[in-house]
């Protein structure tokens, strides 16, 4: 093992090394050019092979969800027969019901049916409940008449009770998709800057910011899909932003929009709405840590006060004590 050693730190073995690694990279680098093939029209060629690709896959699976799920979606049970018996449709259903339901990630008829369903069942549902807690359950002393203008209150609260699910599955998604939007404009820029098509960096996109946000995922290839069928791109577009809600993806879809109408490049639009969103992300985070110090006022002066109070004087009043 010495003598191997010595053989390698030898300087004539240092020396026949350095130019051995020497001349390989020389012929290497002459050799590279020559080897090396134009590829822009081959890669043009796959680009356009992936694109069709993935344009007939997305429309081969929106065409299977679509006819898995009608029948899925398509309720026929005892929600569909309240529905239909007391004609529900005409006075609940509206654009913006269902723009609501899509915001919150419901789609199809079923959540529409189920909504209608129980905006109806669930003030009488509210009301039982609240009735069976007063008179049975509870010990409270009030007259009977008080106890069902209660459960009548009760009743008339659980009229907006789906609204209140509602709102809060739609708020729970946009935070979600508020906070993985600025990293996956940031992926999406590099995608379009590297040479692939607006669709092929949705979808891209899409199972990338998966593991950060399932909604923003799921909105991404809805997006995707709709870029391969439809005939006007800008309805995918304006579709996103609705569906979404959120200003700073509205604001994405219009640039999008605008690019697509005056060929304006679209990396360009990207880069700027990219640099808005880490802005409007950072804005936010400064003004949630500055709403700290007013949040944690009350909290100090009930659990630490007291607390530091008791430390500071708990020995000059054990020492008053000792000596009285």
């Amino acid at each position: 093992m010495i003598d191997l050693i010595d053989q390698i730190m030898k300087p004539q073995f240092l020396v026949m090394l350095l130019a051995s690694i020497a001349t390989f990279v020389t012929v290497l680098t002459i050799a590279m050019p020559v080897l090396q093939k134009d590829r822009m029209g081959q890669r043009m060629k796959v680009m356009a092979t992936e694109r069709d690709k993935m344009r007939a896959q997305r429309l081969a699976d929106l065409a299977k969800e679509n006819g898995a799920g009608r029948l899925r979606q398509a309720p026929k049970g005892f929600m569909q027969q309240i529905v239909d018996q007391f004609n529900l449709r005409s006075s609940f259903e509206s654009d913006e019901l269902k723009n609501k339901l899509k915001m919150a990630g419901l789609r199809g008829q079923a959540p529409l049916v189920a909504y209608m369903f129980f905006r109806v069942l669930a003030p009488i549902i509210v009301a039982i409940v609240a009735l069976i807690y007063l008179f049975v359950l509870s010990n409270v002393q009030y007259p009977p008449i008080v106890k069902f203008g209660m459960a009548v209150g009760a009743g008339y609260m659980g009229f907006y009770l789906p609204n209140m699910i509602i709102e809060n599955l739609v708020q729970r998604r946009q935070a979600s998709i508020n906070q993985a939007f600025p990293d996956a404009l940031d992926m999406l820029l590099i995608c379009v800057q590297a040479g692939m098509s607006i669709e092929a960096a949705f979808g891209k996109v899409s199972k990338e910011v998966a593991t950060q946000s399932l909604e923003l995922a799921e909105e991404l290839s809805l997006t995707t899909a709709e870029l391969s069928y439809l005939q006007d791109r800008r309805n995918a577009y304006e579709n996103l932003g609705k569906r979404t809600g959120l200003p700073g993806i509205k604001s994405v879809a219009t640039a999008l929009i605008q690019s697509e109408r005056y060929g304006t490049p679209v990396g360009q639009a990207l880069r700027v709405m990219a640099k808005e969103n880490r802005e409007a992300r950072m804005s936010e985070a400064e003004k949630k840590a500055a709403a700290l110090p007013p949040k944690l006022t009350v909290p100090m002066i009930i659990f630490f006060l007291p607390v530091l109070f008791v430390v500071i004087l708990g020995p000059a009043v054990l020492q008053v004590m000792k000596w009285n």
